[in-house]
């Protein structure tokens, strides 16, 4: 009696815990969220690959070095009001569903960049120009606020435990085919157009291009499903508001369920989990940014190379990123997330310095091997990141936790990348910067990964084990029955023989 009563205190696992993914609808919803990402990545590479296009066209009364500057200011602005978006998109992905956020941002981000097409430059509208400008900047960053988390959590939430590194790889891959997209257009219409044709009329083509491919986006977002983990987790708070009968039990539950109750449980209860999301966040966004936005104005600007060649290196830089992501994140699913950010993170602080001293370097063949190895060490993160943040958080409020803390981290330290490094480099006159500021990044990253706990192949928290074939869903809960009924005979042992070992017997 004893030995089963020892069996039944830990729930079994049953076939209606395991949820078996349906193949086509995996692949429609890893492809919509990756288009999206792509979209918004394309707008925001653009921009920062025209940073002293735009400086032109928008702050021409000031130096060149200011109008850089001005022009990574109205770029860093957008990603101060992205906590804004994430309070207020996440919370409401986690309460009305994960599908109908991502559409809505997908609608702002699209007609907020086809916008910036048709403003007005300083040379037409003085003033009012730039501050058209930082108007669309702001809708953009508000948007993006719900973007990133709510594309990763979807496809986290849709893909079999064992393969959400690889699925969730295809996410960053759209973000960085969305930066080769932007660069190689910029390159080909700066080679086409020249610099004059360029800052007079040329700027706006590349952000006229994001209307139908936001209408594309769109369509495909409408036409998802919702999460398995998300209708599970509504079936569950449904079933628990119908059981609490009494007015006080029903006023928790509301609160509870509330977005500042939401957001208060994320801060007291999943702090831990905050911190280090912030901190992956960092290494992950500081090298991103420095490599994408930051590098090729770096190297225009100060390192005064020719501005096709800059682009080039960049454009291969992230066709590299492309092509091994989603090796990276098969990766993850077999050797784990945390190795792959520790490693990436030692490897960013032993090989910082060495790197920006190749991009340093004249020609062009020591630069790319420069830009290179930035781009593998940048892919070390951009593989792993979609699957690991967001199994750090449950599922009631993996939405809202992840959209908050992605967002203040990105905004404090990731989108400012190019403002700080850029006002470093003009305060010290340290050609070497770039180096330093990854090195902090990878320090910072280095630190968080060693407090990650593993969670390649297993079930995101809140929810039970998701598999591809009802196959693999029968072996589970067979093998979860044994493993069950091994630890219960484990324990009976041990209660008739006290302070003897059973291990030695096997």
């Amino acid at each position: 009696m004893l030995r089963t009563l020892l069996r039944r205190r830990k729930k079994q696992l049953s076939i209606e815990d395991v949820t078996v993914t349906d193949r086509p609808e995996v692949r429609r919803a890893v492809l919509a969220a990756a288009l999206g990402n792509m979209m918004e990545w394309f707008d925001f590479g653009v921009y920062a690959y025209m940073a002293v296009t735009l400086g032109k066209v928008f702050f021409p009364s000031s130096s060149s070095g200011a109008q850089v500057i001005s022009t990574f200011a109205t770029f860093a602005a957008a990603f101060l009001v992205r906590p804004l978006g994430g309070l207020v998109f996440g919370p409401l992905g986690d309460r009305i569903g994960r599908q109908r956020v991502l559409a809505a941002t997908m609608i702002m981000m699209a007609v907020s960049t086809f916008a910036v097409g048709f403003l007005p430059g300083y040379a037409t509208a003085g003033f009012v120009a730039p501050v058209l400008l930082l108007i669309c900047r702001l809708v953009q960053g508000f948007s993006t606020g719900g973007e990133y988390a709510g594309a990763t959590t979807y496809i986290a939430e849709y893909a079999p435990d064992t393969r959400r590194g690889f699925l969730g790889s295809w996410l960053d891959f759209g973000t960085f085919v969305g930066y080769a997209l932007g660069s190689g257009l910029v390159t080909v219409l700066t080679a086409v157009l020249g610099t004059d044709g360029m800052t007079d009329w040329g700027w706006r083509l590349p952000f006229l291009v994001a209307g139908p491919l936001g209408l594309i986006g769109l369509y495909m977002r409408m036409r998802l499903e919702e999460t398995p983990a998300f209708r599970a987790e509504t079936e569950a708070a449904q079933a628990r508001s119908s059981a609490a009968t009494g007015s006080h039990e029903e006023e928790i539950e509301q609160a509870r369920q509330s977005g500042h109750g939401r957001l208060k449980e994320i801060f007291t209860r999943h702090w831990e989990a905050v911190l280090i999301c912030m901190g992956l966040v960092v290494v992950y966004n500081v090298t991103s940014y420095m490599v994408t936005s930051y590098l090729p104005t770096y190297m225009t600007e100060t390192l005064g190379k020719n501005a096709t060649t800059a682009q080039l290196l960049i454009l291969g830089t992230m066709i590299l990123v492309a092509l091994t992501i989603t090796v990276v994140g098969r990766s993850s699913d077999v050797w784990g997330r945390r190795p792959m950010f520790m490693a990436g993170s030692a490897a960013l602080i032993a090989l910082a310095v060495p790197s920006m001293l190749l991009v340093r370097a004249d020609g062009a063949l020591l630069p790319a091997f420069g830009c290179l190895i930035l781009g593998l060490l940048l892919v070390c993160f951009a593989g792993t990141a979609a699957a690991t943040l967001p199994a750090l958080f449950p599922t009631r409020l993996r939405y809202g936790a992840l959209s908050v803390s992605y967002n203040i981290s990105v905004s404090l330290f990731g989108g400012t990348t190019p403002l700080a490094v850029s006002a470093l480099l003009e305060t010290t006159d340290n050609a070497m910067i770039p180096a330093y500021y990854l090195m902090a990044a990878g320090a910072v990253g280095l630190v968080s990964a060693f407090f990650l706990h593993e969670t390649a192949g297993k079930p995101l928290r809140g929810s039970g084990p998701m598999v591809e074939t009802p196959e693999q869903a029968r072996l589970l809960v067979a093998d979860s029955r044994t493993e069950a009924g091994r630890r219960a005979r484990d324990i009976w042992m041990r209660l008739r023989h006290p302070g003897h070992s059973h291990d030695d017997e096997r």
